[in-house]
């Protein structure tokens, strides 16, 4: 089967960052289900793991996490899905990646795919709404309902994968009023589209620009990047007894800051369940479809803003790119497979 993976772990700019070759296909056992892959997106991820983790000497490391595509072959264990089955889901980080033509992937991580999308559409989804999923409910204990919640949730970087899904769930599913940060005029838009009720600009003083909003207090705040360069900031404008929840690697980060208002902090990584193959594992499963349901409602929308075309090492060295810049919003996705010659 043709794949995209790498050797070592090189600059997005050399050509042999990322690489396409050809890999066996592996049939499924236990819970798995292989997964015929239409359609992938780019995660940052990604491009972190490739970064920081070379493949040992003489393999080749497939990276990728979030896809769609038609279940393909399913192990003895299966129940949850059949041959022909349209699914959508983002894989584990302990196995190789969905870049590939063909995925394997354990059931209880997978969701129904939308039927009102395409799979490039699908493909955007997985990944981040399961992370701002867990972190909103889960972590955060935001209260599901349209019921009035009398706190302000800040999202800062608001316009990228996280953010993107972030700012809808919170606007559509609860009584929260939503706040995300962003710095470009493009990215600010972005956000309001996807029902922000504001918006700031994350480089300059944030404490000013909520005052003179006035609006609830911020005991809510989702950190998903640069959490080192803002989070003494932020500590500053939350309301005492806040939660403080991230998502990134801050490499400074000195939680005594919260101490005085007994806010607490939160880490949300949604690579654990299936790490640790924790009791309530299936959760992701009834998750993501969950937000099918909601997508073919109406009631969300696909983050998808850019389609970087099919699936091939240059296209995603060219995702890789961009995320690293800092300068994406939305998310990247490439779709299908370069027909073999005859």
């Amino acid at each position: 089967m043709k794949a995209v993976g790498y050797t070592q772990s090189l600059p997005i700019e050399a050509a042999e960052a990322l690489i396409d070759f050809e890999a066996a296909t592996s049939e499924p056992s236990g819970h798995d289900i292989r997964v015929a892959v239409k359609a992938i997106s780019a995660n940052p991820v990604d491009y972190k793991v490739r970064k920081r983790a070379a493949p040992p000497a003489g393999e080749t490391k497939i990276l990728g996490f979030d896809a769609a595509g038609i279940v393909d072959a399913v192990g003895p264990e299966v129940t949850l899905f059949k041959p022909g089955d349209e699914v959508f889901y983002a894989g584990s980080i302990l196995r190789q990646g969905t870049n590939s033509e063909f995925h394997l992937v354990d059931e209880r991580i997978v969701g129904r795919k939308p039927k009102s999308v395409s799979f490039a559409q699908a493909a955007a989804l997985p990944l981040t709404t399961i992370t701002a999923w867990e972190l909103l409910f889960d972590r955060l204990g935001a209260v599901p309902g349209k019921s009035l919640d009398a706190r302000t949730l800040l999202i800062t970087g608001g316009a990228g994968g996280v953010g993107s899904i972030l700012i809808q769930l919170a606007r559509r599913l609860t009584g929260l009023t939503v706040v995300a940060t962003a710095t470009r005029p493009e990215s600010q838009s972005w956000c309001r589209e996807l029902g922000a009720h504001a918006v700031i600009d994350h480089g300059q003083p944030m404490k000013a620009q909520i005052e003179a909003l006035r609006l609830p207090p911020v005991g809510l705040v989702a950190s998903l990047t640069c959490t080192d360069q803002h989070y003494k900031a932020i500590a500053e404008l939350m309301a005492p007894q806040g939660r403080f929840g991230l998502i990134d690697d801050p490499p400074e980060f000195n939680v005594a800051v919260f101490k005085g208002k007994a806010i607490s902090i939160h880490w949300e990584l949604m690579f654990t369940r299936s790490s640790f193959k924790t009791a309530d594992m299936i959760a992701q499963h009834h998750l993501l479809n969950d937000v099918a349901d909601l997508i073919d409602k109406g009631v969300l929308r696909t983050t998808l803003a850019e389609n970087f075309g099919i699936i091939n090492a240059a296209n995603l060295r060219r995702a890789h790119a961009l995320l690293e810049s800092g300068k994406s919003r939305g998310k990247i996705v490439l779709e299908g497979w370069q027909a073999r010659k005859q």
